[in-house]
C-alpha cells in the first residue's frame, strides 16, 4: 500500500551556518559597532544576548533572514521569554522546532479524517504515517494538509509505493 510521512525536521548543519552568519554580519554593521551582541547555539537551542531590546529586534530580522537563505522556515523558530541581563542588556532564547508535538499530530489526523479521505492516519513519535490504496488519494492528503493554516513548517517524506 502506498504511504508517505509528514515530518518537521530542521537540519542543524544549516542551522549553524546560519547563526555564523548571523556573528559575521553583526560583527561588519556599522550600528553593532562597539555593542557586545552575540549568538551562539548549542544542541538545537539559538542564545541571542544583545545590549538593548532594540538591537535584539535587529538581531531577530538578521537571524530570520539568514534561516531563509539556508532553507529553514521562520516557522521553525521558537522564541522563548526575554530575560534581562546585566545592566540593559537582553537575553532571549530560540528553540528550534523539530518533530510534530502530540497535540498538532492530533489535529491534522482530526482534520484529515473530516476531509473523508480514504486514507490512514497514524502518529509514529514525532511524526505522521498516511497509508491509502492509492496514490492520488495521498497526493490530495498532501494538497489538503499544505493548505490548512499550520504555523509550523512540515515536511512530506518516504513517498513508497
Amino acid at each position: 500500500m502506498p504511504s508517505f510521512d509528514i515530518v518537521s525536521e530542521v537540519d542543524l548543519a544549516e542551522a549553524d551556518n546560519a547563526v555564523q552568519n548571523v556573528m559575521r554580519e553583526v560583527a561588519t554593521r556599522y550600528d553593532f559597532k562597539g555593542s557586545k551582541s552575540s549568538v551562539e547555539i548549542k544542541e538545537g537551542v539559538i542564545t541571542i544576548h544583545a545590549d538593548d531590546d532594540m538591537k535584539l529586534r535587529q538581531m531577530h530580522e538578521i537571524l530570520q533572514g539568514n534561516m531563509q537563505k539556508r532553507g529553514i522556515e521562520p516557522g521553525s523558530l521558537d522564541y522563548q521569554k526575554v530575560e534581562q541581563a546585566a545592566g540593559q542588556s537582553v537575553r532571549q532564547q530560540v528553540l528550534l522546532r523539530n518533530g510534530i508535538d502530540k497535540e498538532l499530530a492530533k489535529k491534522i489526523v482530526k482534520e484529515i479524517k473530516n476531509g473523508k479521505f480514504k486514507v490512514q492516519a497514524a502518529i509514529q513519535g514525532e511524526e505522521l504515517r498516511i497509508t491509502g490504496k492509492k496514490r492520488d488519494d495521498l497526493q490530495e492528503v498532501i494538497a489538503f494538509v499544505k493548505g490548512l493554516d499550520i504555523e509550523q513548517p512540515l515536511q512530506f517524506k518516504n513517498f513508497r509505493e
